[in-house]
């Protein structure tokens, strides 16, 4: 550069440092040029990218929900309730329900008829039930109702076991309702001869004269259709069948409503398996099946009646467990309805979910 400088006139250098200035200006430029372009490449390829991972994302959670949705669709549609009715509890009035609602709901209602409607079943019988009410798919989702005692369906080593559901009724009224019925019938097959027809004797005189019909023992029926297929369940006055009962209406029963309130265990059934119980309220309030079985002839117990039999021990063990029914009845509706007005609305969705981790 020295050399240049001696050879070259003053002019000639100032021109030569010019062009050298303009070509490093130059050479920034387009240096800078190519710094943006890039920076805006990565940009565009960091947000396809993003893009990517969004699309991916919304993929994975639509087949997550969309396998969630048919697991859940498969999870109802394999749904079984059994109602192992007691006799005189309005079993027929709420059955009706679920046979009215059955083909608008899709779903099939089953009666479990047993020879002289014998509660208890052989254990080949048992083996057969349980084959039949986990295995037939083609009757699935299913509503079995009969009077049978409670078959715990543990025992046979079952994956999936069935929703029990049931009412009860106070001791006293079931029996007498029961009594009437056995010589009267009701106003759903008026013309069916009953076993005791004929018979004009009234509750009151059947007490009073010690009858078998009216016998204290014959209280017991609610403990032991709860408490199962155990020998000791149905040995009158067992103490441990009534503790076993109480052990099963809470562990093993969905939900135990009771005749006195039938309304409101309709409306939290309703709630809890719409997939079966959807529209069960309205149709119990307005159908004309709500009450359609109705025992003839049936007079009210005096208070002297009322008393003798609430001596028995077999009254007090068969209280003592409608009661306890009651009571949890009376829980779970504290928890689930509200009156308002003097009509009945359920509670809205009280829980949700927060915090959730990992974030996406």
């Amino acid at each position: 550069m020295g050399l240049l400088r001696v050879m070259m006139p003053p002019k000639l250098q100032l021109l030569a440092l010019l062009a050298f200035a303009v070509a490093m200006f130059f050479l920034e430029n387009q240096i800078q040029k190519l710094e943006e372009s890039r920076g805006k490449l990565e940009r565009a390829i960091a947000r396809h990218e993003v893009r990517e991972i969004e699309q991916r994302h919304t993929q994975d959670g639509q087949r997550e929900r969309d396998s969630s949705a048919s697991s859940l669709s498969e999870s109802d549609d394999d749904l079984v309730i059994i109602y192992n009715r007691v006799p005189k509890t309005a079993s027929t009035s709420f059955t009706n329900i679920a046979y009215d609602l059955c083909g608008k709901n899709h779903y099939h209602v089953l009666h479990i008829n047993t020879t002289k409607n014998n509660p208890v079943m052989s254990i080949q019988d048992q083996v057969r039930f349980v084959k039949n009410v986990t295995e037939w798919r083609e009757m699935k989702p299913a509503f079995y109702h009969g009077h049978v005692s409670f078959l715990d369906f543990t025992k046979f080593g079952v994956k999936r076991k069935p929703i029990y559901i049931n009412v009860i009724r106070d001791p006293i009224e079931r029996l007498v309702s029961y009594y009437y019925f056995l010589r009267f019938g009701d106003d759903y097959r008026p013309g069916l001869r009953r076993r005791k027809q004929g018979d004009k004797k009234t509750f009151d005189e059947c007490v009073s004269a010690g009858g078998s019909d009216c016998a204290p023992e014959k209280l017991w029926l609610q403990i032991p259709f709860f408490c199962g297929h155990y020998s000791e369940c149905w040995n009158v006055g067992s103490q441990w069948a009534l503790e076993q009962a109480k052990y099963n209406l809470v562990n093993e029963y969905m939900l135990v409503g009771v005749t006195e309130e039938l309304e409101d265990f309709v409306m939290m059934l309703e709630a809890a398996l719409p997939r079966f119980f959807k529209g069960a309220t309205e149709l119990y309030k307005t159908g004309k099946k709500s009450h359609l079985r109705k025992t003839s002839e049936k007079k009210p117990p005096t208070k002297e009646s009322i008393a003798k039999l609430q001596q028995s021990g077999f009254w007090k063990m068969e209280n003592e467990f409608y009661e306890f029914a009651l009571e949890q009845f009376q829980f779970v509706r504290a928890h689930a309805v509200r009156e308002k007005d003097g009509e009945l609305y359920l509670l809205a969705q009280n829980f949700f979910y927060e915090k959730i981790y990992p974030k996406n």
